[in-house]
């Protein structure tokens, strides 16, 4: 039975103030999906204009990351615990603000500092939409919202270098680079307003107080595992970073074992172990974890393919990441109509859907190489998009369904937990599937070939998240 202690009453899931109660959680959720990818197309500018090391640069985009991944267990907690409303404000005004900082850093040092604030602001409010979302909506709307929400996640960030070749190529009021972040500021200070209004307030009711024991371990894990993922494979692994992957394991399970005596003695654990009891949970979150992983190899080899493969630049392959956002749309919006129905089967065929298109995209590489025809490069990726959409939209939902109020808010840290670690996984994969068959500075029929042989460990990926999928609920089971 869900259970959940609203400080007024909760909407049903239908009308205008869950409209708006939905619109207000996804721009936020839209904001940092795309702040931690929108970067990445200004580096260059932002290096003339502050002098920003290589080592600034690298941290400009992982000091996000990092805090980002360090914070969404506690942040998940701190909802449950406070009130995921009064949570959801407080990250997105410390998102807002940082945004504000990071468009007039002058110098790099500021800029690394302001994006880590940043990423911990989202750390805070990002768990805070999925649980809203599970506490606000019932039945069909449920699904319908977290469809939405795989949508706007999945969009974000493939968009965002789009969206920052534009914002920078514009130079409106003469901001360049800087404006990619101060567009933050009217849409973050809108969702303040709008959350104060209309957002409804709720929090686990058996919840006591935050487990400090928890949070310290859990941040020491996530920094332990994720800062070596980061920047060890531009490093080519040193055996710190090694050492460093092991520590971290060996605190993850310290913490798992705290977790497990804080709950046998009554008290209030960050991560309710008991959501690990729940088949659909288990298995929904290990494939995020490999569909975080598959999608961080593919992204970021795709973009190399393309640009240092082919020789195009980005305003040329425009049309196919276009193609990749409108497949997106349709393929989420199909999961967000048929999930009641069709439950697991949604994301399974959008799995077959990109495993297919990679195989057939991995022979016409093989045949053309360098001379691949642009359409050819680009239309598959409208069938990629669509199954990207229908697994982003339908594995938040499956995943989500069966767990309890309460738990919502360390439910929703986790889940994306393991998507940021299986992204950050992914990067640091592709030192190994990618980089090591076509260094930085590789053109030609280096990069196309090595393209083609990492669709082979994308396609294995996807093999695996359907098998993952088999532990959803099935078309039968109807959704709470």
């Amino acid at each position: 039975m869900f259970t959940h202690t609203p400080t007024r009453p909760c909407p049903s899931g239908t009308g205008r103030s869950t409209t708006i109660i939905l619109a207000v959680v996804l721009i936020a959720e839209l904001m940092n999906a795309l702040d931690a990818s929108i970067v990445y197309t200004a580096l260059p500018l932002i290096q003339a204009d502050t002098g920003a090391s290589s080592a600034a640069m690298q941290w400009i985009p992982a000091a996000y990351a990092l805090t980002f991944a360090l914070g969404l267990i506690t942040g998940g907690r701190l909802g449950d615990l406070f009130g995921r409303k009064r949570v959801f404000l407080a990250g997105t005004a410390v998102f807002t603000l940082a945004s504000l900082l990071c468009g007039t850093a002058t110098g790099p040092q500021l800029l690394v500092a302001a994006r880590a604030l940043q990423g911990a602001g989202a750390a805070v409010m990002v768990p805070q939409v999925l649980a809203t979302i599970a506490v606000t909506f019932q039945g069909p709307s449920r699904a319908r919202a977290f469809g939405l929400y795989g949508m706007v996640m999945s969009l974000g960030g493939i968009l965002g270098p789009a969206l920052g070749a534009v914002l920078t190529a514009a130079d409106i009021a003469g901001l360049g680079w800087q404006l990619i972040f101060l567009i933050n500021l009217p849409i973050g200070l809108a969702t303040l307003a709008l959350g104060i209004r209309f957002l409804p307030e709720s929090r686990a009711p058996r919840a006591q107080r935050l487990d400090l024991v928890g949070v310290t371990l859990s941040a020491a894990a996530m920094l332990l595992i994720a800062y070596p993922l980061t920047v060890g494979g531009e490093q080519h692994w040193p055996a710190w970073s090694l050492v460093t992957l092991v520590a971290g394991a060996a605190v993850l399970a310290l913490f798992l074992v705290q977790q497990r005596a804080k709950t046998a003695r009554g008290g209030s654990a960050l991560v309710a172990l008991s959501l690990f009891k729940n088949r659909s949970f288990t298995g929904g979150l290990a494939a995020q974890l490999v569909f975080g992983l598959m999608l961080g190899v593919f992204l970021l080899t795709w973009v190399l393919f393309m640009q240092d493969g082919l020789g195009l630049s980005p305003w040329q392959f425009a049309p196919a990441n276009i193609a990749i956002s409108v497949g997106g749309m349709a393929g989420a919006m199909l999961a967000s109509k048929y999930a009641g129905r069709h439950q697991r089967r949604i994301p399974q065929a959008g799995t077959l859907l990109i495993a297919l298109t990679l195989l057939g995209y991995q022979l016409l590489i093989s045949s053309y190489g360098t001379h691949l025809p642009f359409a050819a490069a680009a239309a598959p990726m409208l069938l990629i998009g669509t199954g990207l959409g229908a697994i982003g939209a339908g594995l938040s939902g499956l995943t989500l369904s069966q767990i309890r109020h309460d738990d919502a808010g360390s439910a929703a840290g986790l889940f994306n937990t393991a998507m940021q670690l299986g992204t950050t996984l992914g990067l640091a994969t592709a030192s190994v599937i990618f980089f090591d068959h076509a260094p930085a500075g590789s053109h030609g029929t280096t990069v196309t070939t090595a393209f083609a042989g990492t669709i082979w460990y994308i396609v294995a990926a996807l093999g695996v998240m359907w098998a993952l999928m088999l532990t959803l609920p099935k078309p039968a089971t109807t959704l709470p």
